[in-house]
């Protein structure tokens, strides 16, 4: 009888310790934790739908251009050719244009390299590509 009156208590309790455990994975390395179970948990639809709402709001709070961009380009479907995709950005205002090129930009990253071998070769300044220059400085001639 007493196990009644602590069920909702527990229930609670527990609740709260797992909103308080999402907001510090959120917190943590910007999210970096928190979005792989983001990602699992929007497998189900209805929390899809949540999770596309929350991130249509925020981001109509803090750049209302792109988020009108990408309602336009959501309607318009994804583009499969080039002259599709020209099409798209057709639509858009050149406010929206922009803040679409610059969220496009912002989302190329460059994949880390594996080893500090790699890391190297990708911070050296690589030779310009043309037509390649012989130097015959270094070379002898031959005797026919």
């Amino acid at each position: 009888m007493n196990w009644f009156i602590w069920t909702p208590i527990i229930v609670l309790g527990s609740l709260l310790v797992l909103l308080g455990l999402l907001v510090l994975l959120g917190r943590i390395a910007g999210g970096r934790y928190l979005r792989p179970i983001v990602l699992t948990l929007s497998k189900v639809p209805l929390l899809k739908r949540g999770f596309e709402r929350m991130s249509n709001a925020a981001l109509e709070r803090e750049n209302p251009e792109l988020a009108s961009a990408l309602r336009k380009l959501q309607r318009f479907g994804t583009p499969t050719t080039p002259e599709a995709a020209q099409r798209a950005l057709s639509r858009l205002t050149p406010g929206e244009r922009t803040a679409y090129l610059q969220a496009a930009g912002q989302q190329v990253e460059v994949p880390e390299a594996a080893n500090r071998a790699a890391r190297r070769k990708q911070t050296t300044v690589a030779p310009p590509v043309g037509p390649a220059r012989r130097s015959t400085s270094g070379r002898k001639k031959r005797k026919r």
